[in-house]
């Protein structure tokens, strides 16, 4: 009876850890208001080692990564973002919708320890509701996006927007990153954050405070680069971290949008008589002489001119091999046609591998006489090369 129960405690736990992976998480979430849902890495933890936690008490922390889309799309919807700095973090999904519907999004976790994917489905409900009519959005620079969804962060910014509003009812609209809206990435030090804008919305009108950012001199001073602290009785912010940028501050009064035009009447389609066509006149006639002198003569003239340089720095400068030779010393041009045939026996030597042994190579050899003789014979282990008699070489120069 015991191993019975066993058994059957052993299936409902596998049950649990198949079909519970797959479950739907079904939120609820009014149209313009900020929707966040946090992707706890304990939750796809239980998961990933359901057995070995209840057996062999063995707790894990994995990194993981989560991959999110709408369910058949690659992607999410427009409105809805998602976010993650480190496997070791969660993740956010986070946005506004803007119209009333059903998503059904999709959530994929990897476990970058054993490569093992959980999945799970998010149906997100979209409720029709009225916006708020008067917005304002403010710039928190000493933020991230991923320390201000979690929704302690957002109830201690919240509550300093209400003292600065001075009503409680105010709702946190949205909530977009600064790199989203153009801003630079921070350099990877202490003290550099990307900041975030949160847009906060109300029923009731704009509080003094905040009516103070539409006065010219708070405008003008902003416009000169300042740096503009808060008003006077103006700063509620408990936490430096949490303070505002008043020069990026903005208003938005929904009530006050501009009339919409009217609407385009409607006509019979048929033109109306207004007599017999009259055809423009035939432009003028036009003399394009001038520019085909311009585009094609003054080009081939100077193409001419050109070749013609060129023909007599090539041609006309050069000197003659006669006047060059006579110009140049006898022992050089000795020299000169000397390796020239050596070259040329060489290269019928390459021709021809049957080819005596050039001249130039056997010892005691005479270029001028064509004279060889044997090698004389010395005393010494190194025998000295004897200059034989060349009466060429008597014409040369001696210093």
């Amino acid at each position: 009876m015991a191993g019975c129960r066993s058994w059957v405690f052993f299936y409902t736990v596998c049950a649990v850890s198949v079909f519970g992976a797959n479950a739907e998480i079904k939120v609820s979430t009014p149209v313009g208001k900020l929707f966040t849902y946090e992707l706890m890495r304990e939750t796809f933890q239980n998961d990933f080692e359901p057995l070995s936690k209840l057996y062999a008490g063995r707790l894990y922390d994995d990194p993981m990564i989560f991959k999110c889309n709408r369910q058949n799309y690659p992607d999410l919807p427009e409105w809805l973002r998602f976010t993650q700095r480190q496997p070791y973090d969660n993740g956010f999904l986070y946005g506004t919708p803007t119209s009333a519907g059903k998503h059904i999004i999709e959530i994929y976790a990897v476990n970058k320890r054993s490569y093992e994917t959980a999945r799970h489905i998010l149906v997100i409900r979209v409720t029709a509701q009225d916006m708020l009519p008067y917005q304002a959005e403010f710039f928190i620079k000493l933020r991230e996006i991923e320390r201000v969804l979690p929704s302690s962060v957002q109830d201690e910014i919240k509550q300093d927007l209400q003292k600065l509003w001075n009503t409680e009812a105010l709702e946190i609209v949205n909530i977009t990153n600064a790199l989203d809206r153009g801003g630079r990435v921070p350099l990877p030090l202490a003290g550099h954050f990307e900041g975030v804008y949160v847009k906060v919305g109300s029923e009731e009108y704009f509080s003094d405070c905040l009516l103070r950012v539409l006065t010219p001199e708070h405008q003008k001073q902003c416009t000169a680069g300042a740096r503009v602290k808060s008003p006077g009785g103006c700063n509620f912010c408990r936490i430096p971290s949490n303070c505002i940028t008043w020069c990026k501050t903005e208003l938005f009064d929904l009530k006050k949008q501009e009339p919409t035009p009217p609407a385009p009447t409607m006509g019979s389609g048929i033109l109306e008589d207004g007599g017999d066509f009259d055809p423009p006149e035939s432009p003028p006639s036009r003399d394009y002489f001038p520019d085909y002198i311009v585009t094609v003569i003054v080009p081939l003239i100077l193409a001419i001119i050109l070749c013609l340089l060129l023909a007599y720095i090539m041609y006309g400068r050069r000197e003659g091999v006669a006047k060059r030779n006579a110009r140049t010393n006898q022992i050089q041009l000795y020299h000169h046609y000397t390796i020239h045939d050596n070259t040329d026996e060489l290269r019928n030597m390459a021709g021809n591998r049957g080819a005596p042994p050039p001249l130039s190579t056997l010892p005691m050899f005479n270029s001028r006489t064509l004279e060889r003789a044997p090698p004389p014979r010395y005393d010494s282990p190194v025998p000295l090369i004897m200059a034989q008699h060349d009466p060429y070489c008597e014409t040369l120069p001696r210093k």
